[in-house]
């Protein structure tokens, strides 16, 4: 195996591990940017060792036992520092074994909780929506500072300055290193979907940028909500959260042609859909009902794009039911892009003109004024009842509106179909 071989497979086990072996040590030093300076202590340690030594046959195990001896080591310097005014002698060497077996003691702890607690660290409301979502890829996700800024289209520099500064504002504020219970966990549970849900829509379907999604940020989201089910398992919109995630997800190989143009849900080759993400997420969504979670954000969520993945083709789909679950979740979580999104599915249950009806008195919220998707579902309904001139300029003003570039080529050859039809 050559050392790029090696590299890679460090890489591979990074990815892996990182997220454990950071939750054990935040917990014993109480402080995350402390926690991922061991961990990153032990992957340069790997780096070194073993292209000569060869991968450990447990990689996880090794990188721990590497980052608690790094750990020990602080605390001893720790100790003498505190001291250096005191005397020297016993005293320090009894602070050192105490602070060792402490560290020793605590680090086999259960590493499921380990990952609970820094995932709601990681997730903390006291950050903003920008640093929680950087800090939950770099702790959680195990991607480098470099690779969250190409994901997001922001400059490496910006998200670094996000990640310290969440990292102290953490520290600073004193935020324990414990799952909160009651009432605030429940707030704080929010803040963690939120955030997963948020970089999966990422790589969904990208704000800006040259391609219609980014894959990779499906991936980890996924990775992410997986993580959350197993460590929750009593949650039901964990599942629902997941159950959403997987549903769409099996969607992507149908979501753009080979040159990376979209496919509109309704033009795509569900022979494409994966069967195998459709019945995870199908059962996902069984398992976030059963637990009585039938009307939480995410599980309505789930339970539309379920629609979608029963329906054997597009004609099959049952608008009159993912609209009513659509009025179910604006009643639930008042919005008016879930009203935009209604309109979309009475549209399609009822006629254009109930949509357009709908979609009209939504023209006035300020929440959507530079929302691109509001004169795109606009453009949509007024070319389907023939009205192809107002349907062109509203094409038109969503191609002005959005940042992807592949949605904003798509956008404008509807208009130059409707100027066509004219």
């Amino acid at each position: 195996m050559t050392v790029a071989d090696i590299h890679r497979e460090i890489d591979a086990v990074w990815r892996i591990e990182s997220a454990r072996l950071i939750a054990g040590l935040a917990r014993i030093v109480r402080d995350v940017g402390i926690a991922e300076e061991l961990a990153q202590d032990a992957l340069v340690a790997a780096l070194e060792q073993w292209p000569a030594s060869g991968i450990p046959d447990n990689p996880g195990a090794w990188l721990m036992q590497t980052a608690k001896h790094r750990g020990i080591d602080r605390v001893r310097r720790n100790v003498l520092a505190e001291r250096k005014h005191e005397e020297l002698g016993y005293a320090i060497e009894s602070d050192q074994e105490d602070a060792v077996a402490a560290f020793e003691d605590a680090i086999d702890d259960d590493i499921g909780d380990d990952l609970l607690r820094l995932v709601f660290i990681a997730c903390h409301p006291i950050l903003s929506t920008e640093a929680r979502t950087a800090l939950t890829l770099r702790l959680i996700g195990g991607l480098t500072t470099d690779e969250i800024a190409r994901a997001f289209l922001v400059a490496e520099p910006t998200i670094a300055q996000r990640i310290v500064r969440a990292k102290r504002t953490l520290s600073d504020a004193g935020v324990p290193f414990e799952v909160p219970r009651g009432d605030e966990r429940a707030a704080r549970l929010s803040s963690v979907l939120e955030v997963i849900y948020l970089v999966f829509n990422e790589g969904y379907s990208a704000t800006a940028g040259d391609d219609w999604m980014r894959p990779q940020l499906c991936e980890d989201a996924l990775r992410l909500g997986r993580i959350l089910a197993e460590l929750m398992p009593a949650e039901p919109e964990v599942h629902g959260l997941v159950a959403l995630m997987e549903i769409q997800a099996s969607r992507s190989r149908a979501r753009t042609k080979p040159d990376g143009e979209p496919i509109l849900l309704m033009e795509q080759d569900r022979s494409r859909w994966d069967r195998l993400l459709i019945r995870r997420g199908l059962a996902a969504l069984d398992r976030a009902q059963r637990l009585g979670g039938t009307q939480g954000p995410y599980a309505l969520q789930a339970a539309i794009a379920a629609c979608h993945a029963r329906a054997h083709d597009a004609d099959d789909t049952d608008w009159q039911r993912i609209a009513a679950l659509y009025f179910a979740l604006a009643q639930l979580t008042p919005s008016p892009i879930v009203e935009l999104n209604r309109a979309v599915a009475i549209g399609m249950a009822f006629g254009p003109a109930a949509g357009l009806a709908l979609v009209d008195t939504l023209t006035g919220e300020r929440a959507l004024e530079n929302y691109h998707l509001l004169p795109s579902v606009r453009g949509d309904l007024l070319t389907k009842l023939g009205r192809f001139d107002e349907a062109r300029a509203e094409f038109e003003r969503a191609a002005a509106l959005t940042r992807n570039e592949r949605e904003r080529a798509l956008l404008l050859d509807r208009a130059a179909e409707c100027a066509a039809s004219a």
